[in-house]
């Protein structure tokens, strides 16, 4: 897949002209259905430009089943692309996005950053509420950190490779999300491996461990600054040994994790 722009990425899915829906999403819709508190209202306004349905992907409209267990059900996946003014709150963008819709959304984002065309893709596994059917509980959202889709570095490179149709299963829905999700904390692990692996499955390490790792990884990364900060502005001897310390023992954790991913 070869990238140098939006319509070149979405070109390079492949996704078969049987799943194009392209219509827009109205801001309306968000607002009407109550799933927004007052901060995601401001998101909306003051931060998307628009949104819109690309792709809809089902049984009739492509080879793939449904799914449903006692748990979830992926009767299809959604391709929605989201057009952002500026990019620093996308993540709770994706997650009222993913509150609002009940189907399994593959959510593009893009936004110009710093004059360059940039990408960010997110995801979400759903399940079903088990004390109310008709409603759904997020689990595991992921999303991509920003990247340049002009110019993107080799681990980059292969990651968008990745997502191309004919590199994902055909099973069924869950399964075709789940390799999506792979892919997404595959380029999260690259961000601190610097190496794009979606593992072997006669390694121990899954998607889920590395997940949860990722999870660990951002909370040390928070608490670690948190002390840094105290640490500038702390004038005891003492205390500023004893907090390097505590510094030096979250770079060790740190690169620890890092080493596993």
């Amino acid at each position: 897949m070869i990238v140098t722009d939006f319509d070149s990425f979405l070109s390079g899915l492949a996704i078969p002209e049987t799943c194009k829906l392209n219509k827009p999403i109205f801001k309306k819709m968000f607002l009407d259905n109550g799933a927004l508190d007052a901060t995601d209202k401001k998101c909306l306004k003051d931060d998307v430009d628009k949104f819109r349905w690309l792709y809809t992907l089902k049984p009739s409209t492509i080879n793939i089943a449904s799914y449903n267990d006692s748990q979830r059900e992926y009767p299809e996946v959604a391709v929605i692309h989201v057009g952002l003014s500026r990019p620093e709150r996308f993540k709770r963008i994706a997650n009222f996005i993913n509150r609002s819709i009940p189907y399994p959304l593959v959510l593009l984002f893009t936004c110009n950053i710093e004059g360059q065309s940039s990408l960010a893709i997110g995801l979400a596994d759903k399940r079903t509420n088990q004390a109310d059917k008709e409603k759904w509980v997020i689990e595991d959202s992921i999303q991509t950190d920003w990247f340049d889709l002009s110019d993107q570095a080799d681990v980059e490179a292969h990651f968008l490779a990745s997502l191309t149709m004919k590199n994902l299963p055909f099973q069924n829905f869950w399964q075709f999300y789940q390799a999506l999700s792979h892919r997404v904390i595959a380029i999260n692990c690259a961000s601190h491996s610097g190496n794009f692996s979606l593992g072997d499955t006669s390694q121990s390490t899954t998607a889920n461990d590395r997940l949860t790792m990722l999870r660990d990884l951002e909370k040390l990364e928070a608490e670690k600054s948190e002390v840094a900060n105290k640490l500038k502005k702390e004038k005891q001897m003492g205390k500023q040994v004893e907090m390097n310390t505590v510094v030096k023992e979250f770079n060790d954790k740190i690169a620890l994790i890092k080493g596993k991913l």
